[in-house]
């Protein structure tokens, strides 16, 4: 018997028969549940469905993961941010979470975030997980962010040798509304050998001007009237984070961290991200997530919908050509 979304979710919550359904049909669970009245009730129960959802990919997500991030944890993270991403798709959730899970970074809100964005769930790393990055490298020892307060003390003299180039004396005995304003964040890096990195130093308007020029998720909402992304509700953190990305550009890069900064990116741009990870064989997931999508949208007397043109198209990867002494034996036989 053919039953409602609605009914559905009523179903899950008092796990009755329909409950069933919905669990075979859980990709449709969290775009749809704006739709329902005293939606946040049940967003638990629909976390759980999500959940069970994600775990068929229980495969993927322990092939992405790296040996030394703690499966249990990871996911753990992901349940709490669940109901956060109850509008998004299901194929964004997925890609994001992969995404999160190959770069090796928790989301838990101090190394990455996956976060809302109209119905698309983003991933986006935070300051710790570049300098986590960094450290994975092999050639950093270690990374210091700070901010400098209006009555702090501090001197930056450029042409001066390293470190007398740079110093920052805050009063520690003070509170933070004691020392004032934020009007500087910086960050350096102790590299391998002894050597100091140059110091990143950004004002408030040098922060502004990377959030206006580059973060399309901000211009979007400040054109719609939202005031709900990250350089809205979380400015210091943002600032803090462009020191670093920036610090990352002046430091040995590993491969691994260009590719995160190009997800970044890609997140700000409003772009698929999972084709920046490191492994991109990932995103042919995304085709499988969202014609289970698209299966369980599609009225039941007429054709799916098809405008699923965000998402990346799975190549097969080219036919390797047989050695050439190989191929020379061939040729003599023939």
């Amino acid at each position: 018997m053919t039953t409602t979304l609605k009914d559905r979710i009523r179903a899950a919550r008092q796990g009755g028969p329909a409950a069933v359904e919905q669990h075979d049909q859980a990709p449709d669970v969290p775009e749809q549940l704006g739709d329902v009245q005293g939606h946040e009730q049940v967003e638990p129960a629909m976390s759980k469905t999500v959940m069970a959802w994600l775990s068929r990919y229980k495969k993927e997500f322990d092939e992405a993961l790296p040996a030394h991030i703690d499966a249990d944890a990871f996911f753990a993270a992901v349940r709490a941010v669940l109901p956060t991403l109850a509008q998004c798709t299901p194929a964004s959730t997925l890609q994001a979470l992969l995404t999160c899970a190959r770069f090796g970074l928790v989301p838990d809100g101090k190394h990455a975030v996956v976060k809302r964005e109209g119905t698309t769930a983003v991933f986006v790393p935070m300051a710790q997980g570049f300098i986590d990055l960094m450290y994975r490298s092999g050639a950093v020892d270690s990374v210091h962010v700070g901010e400098i307060r209006e009555h702090d003390e501090y001197s930056y003299e450029p042409t001066a040798p390293t470190p007398q180039d740079f110093v920052h004396r805050p009063d520690l005995r003070k509170s933070k509304e004691q020392r004032g304003d934020v009007v500087l964040c910086y960050a350096f890096a102790w590299l391998k050998g002894g050597v100091r990195s140059q110091v990143i130093i950004l004002s408030r308007e040098d922060a502004e001007e990377i959030r206006d020029e580059y973060s399309a998720a901000y211009q979007q909402a400040k054109a719609e009237g939202r005031a709900d992304t990250f350089w809205h509700t979380h400015f210091l953190h943002m600032w803090r984070k462009s020191c670093v990305r920036r610090l990352a550009k002046v430091v040995p890069m590993s491969a691994e961290l260009v590719a995160l900064v190009k997800a970044d990116d890609a997140g700000e741009a409003g772009q698929v991200q999972v084709l920046h990870a490191p492994d991109p064989e990932a995103a042919g997931l995304l085709a499988e997530a969202v014609e289970a999508h698209t299966a369980a949208e599609a009225p039941q007397d007429g054709p799916a919908p098809t405008n699923t043109r965000w998402l990346p198209v799975k190549r097969s990867q080219p036919r390797r050509k047989a050695p050439r002494r190989a191929r020379r034996g061939r040729n003599r036989a023939a």
